[in-house]
């Protein structure tokens, strides 16, 4: 098993921090930014697209809850089931950078910021 550790590369498109996720730990999946597989995925398709790191960076929503792509009916529910603030990650990366936010979410060894 993998151990949480900070690693930018490790940041979602969509903020959350997969480095902390269970199925990244055990392996069983490689990490947003090399999952091949994760072709359903319109917010990863869309950064892929545009070239860049995470919607942080995007430069057509200022607040990723007006994106489609980002606020989606499966992201809803996603958030809802596991208290997920992907939103607040994103406003995360755009306050203190890919590496302050793998360096925050590794040494909390959380996958996300928690709804409250």
């Amino acid at each position: 098993m993998r151990e949480v550790t900070a690693d930018p590369e490790s940041v979602a498109y969509c903020g959350l921090y997969c480095g902390a996720c269970k199925a990244f730990l055990i392996e069983k999946c490689p990490g947003c930014h090399k999952n091949e597989k994760a072709s359903w995925c319109k917010i990863r398709i869309c950064c892929i697209e545009k070239k860049i790191p995470s919607c942080a960076a995007c430069d057509e929503f200022q607040n990723p809850v007006d994106c489609k792509k980002f606020n989606n009916i499966i992201s809803r529910i996603f958030g809802f089931i596991f208290r997920s603030d992907r939103a607040a990650c994103i406003a995360q990366i755009k306050s203190i950078g890919l590496d302050g936010h793998a360096n925050a979410m590794a040494a909390q060894k959380l996958h996300s910021i928690k709804r409250r």
